[in-house]
């Protein structure tokens, strides 16, 4: 029987409400990582992606805002869009729960097991979550009656409302379970749902009264279908399960769901159920990765460390933001996210690893053979004997979505390409007589090292990649190229490129400075005296003097003496700057003065006006004073200043 070449991956449908961060990035780079690979080794391939709309949640903020829950969805949908945009997302389909090919579905499957008997109706009275719309089991609760996956309070809750007789499809998926293993990863998450499943699974409420923002139950407009059960069946919506028959029977069979670790019993029992009720077959595969913390810590907005994707964008780069991702945890495991952290990938792994292996060797193409790959007679090294082992290891980690061991069989092959360079030396051998066939064997090897590795990377760093393939001279993109098309030794002859650096280095004490001065507190907003008009501004009388002469006043710590010309007169001026100036340091000096103020007597001095001046000021005491004066130090003394 021929292998199926189709493969459906999805991320779950993210709720519209939240607001997108790292753990919706890493679902959605893991799952598009792997529908590049796939796409890569010949794979008919659909992935998709999408928002949750539908709930109590927006209903409720739509209220606040004072505009329907869909004029609140069709513009908040877009924050993740946006996201995908920015994060080179290869999605095939964007599903929102709103769309009319999904309610239709989603009414249908419902009719259809109201019709079959395995949806009923009944009451329903339990402790219910409100912000994740949940009834929880006594059983599962958190301390104190609260929500075990968010911790909040739960609240009693009585309704009429239509059960889902999943209950009488236990037996039938824990068997499916115990024949399929990898049905759900990791093992761990398996482990923990056939252990739940064996501890006997209730009929599921499935339909709500309590809120109208929702897809009505059909023939029972009172209720609206639970969001749960609603949001669910957008993976076989977006499939064309009604729609497009044939292409929901294509691809279905491959479905693979990757979600986080805190809805597996959404994806791993209740939806698997609904499929069983449904006639339809079952995921093949459900991967659940664990969840990030960040420097240690739990994250959450009241900590204010919830991770921005966008501005580790911008600040890092694309690539080395996925990259990081996929290669700083286990996939299935927790993680934790340190900017310190990815720093250092991008020092190391980035930039001295591959972009050193990708310099030195096309600059050694340029310098020792004119920018043209040599050819040999025979190109057969440690390398090229590698080679096939590394996609190999790659093949089998990608398949079992370990995306860190994939990684780490790549830079292992990246890391023995730069070994061979400090072995074979080829400087040396430019210089050496009767070497140039020895050179020419350790520069095609290195250059197909490098093109290798640019195939090799090219579902994790997608853009790195195509830079690295122009650069080595070749033609189209990295994500067209099959892997079981490449060859050893087909880069000769190839005309390289100027080689151009990578991922400059991160000078670690400057990156410190700047973390720090983001953490720096925000300069307090000084008190303000009271508003004035125009005409009260237009009292002041400010003109261009020169200071002639500083002199200390004998009984002051404070004040100097001043002789200033206005260009019309002269005056005496005292002023309190003797801590910031000595007097030679003000003769001669252009400062803007304050002329029409009553003199006053200072120390025995009498004042004829004030020197303007700007202060930095901690806990009340001026620490620096700068003198204000006219930019163009050419206009005469006097002018007036407005």
């Amino acid at each position: 029987m021929a292998e199926d070449k189709t493969f459906y991956i999805t991320t779950p449908i993210y709720y519209v409400n939240d607001i997108p961060h790292i753990g919706h990035a890493y679902t959605t780079i893991a799952c598009d990582t792997s529908a590049r690979y796939k796409r890569m080794t010949g794979y008919d391939v659909r992935f998709l992606t999408g928002t949750d709309e539908h709930g109590q949640k927006i209903q409720a903020a739509a209220q606040a805002k004072g505009i329907t829950p869909q004029e609140l969805v069709d513009k908040i949908h877009l924050n993740f869009k946006d996201l995908w945009r920015v994060l080179n997302i290869s999605n095939d389909d964007f599903i929102r729960t709103t769309e009319d090919r999904h309610i239709r579905v989603v009414q249908a499957m419902f009719k259809q097991l109201i019709d079959q008997g395995d949806i009923y109706k009944g009451t329903y009275s339990g402790y219910y979550c409100v912000p994740d719309e949940t009834y929880v089991p006594e059983n599962a609760m958190g301390p104190n009656k609260t929500c075990p996956d968010c911790g909040r309070p739960l609240t009693i809750m009585e309704e009429e409302s239509y059960f889902f007789r999943g209950s009488k499809y236990v037996p039938q998926l824990i068997k499916y379970y115990e024949e399929h293993v990898k049905a759900v990863m990791p093992r761990v998450r398996y482990n923990e749902i056939m252990s739940f499943l064996r501890g006997g699974v209730r009929d599921q409420s499935v339909s709500r009264t309590s809120l109208k923002w929702g897809i009505p139950v059909p023939g029972d407009e009172k209720h609206v279908i639970y969001v749960w059960f609603d949001a669910l069946i957008n993976y076989a919506s977006a499939m064309g399960y009604l729609d497009d028959p044939e292409k929901f029977r294509k691809y279905w069979p491959s479905v693979r769901h990757m979600v986080g670790k805190d809805i597996i019993r959404f994806h791993c029992v209740t939806w698997p159920l609904m499929l069983l009720a449904l006639g339809l077959p079952l995921p093949t595969e459900i991967i659940a990765h664990g969840w990030w913390t960040v420097d240690g810590e739990k994250m959450s907005k009241t900590r204010g460390n919830v991770v921005d994707p966008f501005k580790m964008v911008e600040r890092y780069g694309l690539d080395p933001f996925r990259y990081f991702l996929l290669r700083e945890v286990p996939f299935g495991n927790d993680g934790d996210f340190s900017e310190l952290a990815l720093v250092g990938r991008i020092n190391s792994d980035l930039a001295n690893d591959l972009g050193n292996l990708l310099n030195r060797t096309l600059q050694m193409i340029q310098s020792y053979r004119n920018g043209i790959v040599p050819s040999c007679s025979e190109p057969d090294s440690e390398l090229s004997r590698m080679y096939p082992e590394v996609l190999s290891r790659v093949d089998e980690a990608m398949n079992n979505y370990a995306y860190d061991e994939a990684l780490k069989a790549i830079w292992e092959f990246i890391g023995r390409a730069n070994k061979f360079i400090d072995e074979t030396m080829p400087w040396k051998l430019a210089k050496e007589e009767g070497q140039g066939e020895r050179l020419d064997f350790v520069l095609l090897n290195l250059y197909e090292a490098l093109r290798l590795s640019a195939l090799l990377i090219a579902p994790t760093m997608p853009d790195t990649s195509r830079r690295i393939w122009a650069q080595l001279g070749q033609d189209g993109d990295t994500l067209t190229v099959q892997y079981d098309s490449f060859r050893w030794g087909q880069g000769a002859g190839t005309a390289i490129k100027k080689a151009e650096v990578l991922f400059p280095r991160i000078d670690i004490e400057q990156w410190k400075k700047d973390r720090e001065a983001e953490k720096a507190p925000a300069i307090p907003e000084p008190p303000h005296e009271p508003e004035i008009g125009i005409e009260d501004f237009g009292k002041v009388e400010m003109r261009v003097a020169r200071i002639l002469k500083c002199e200390e006043i004998p009984k002051s710590k404070k004040l100097y003496k001043l002789e200033v010309d206005l260009g019309y007169e002269k005056r005496t001026v005292c002023s309190g700057i003797k801590a910031f100036f000595k007097p030679d340091e003000l003769t001669g000096r252009t400062v803007i003065l304050v002329t029409n103020l009553k003199p006053v007597k200072l120390c025995g001095v009498e004042s004829n006006g004030m020197i303007l001046a700007a202060s930095v000021k901690h806990d009340g005491k001026a620490e620096k004073l700068t003198l204000l004066k006219p930019a163009d130090e050419s206009i005469p003394l006097g002018s007036r200043v407005s």
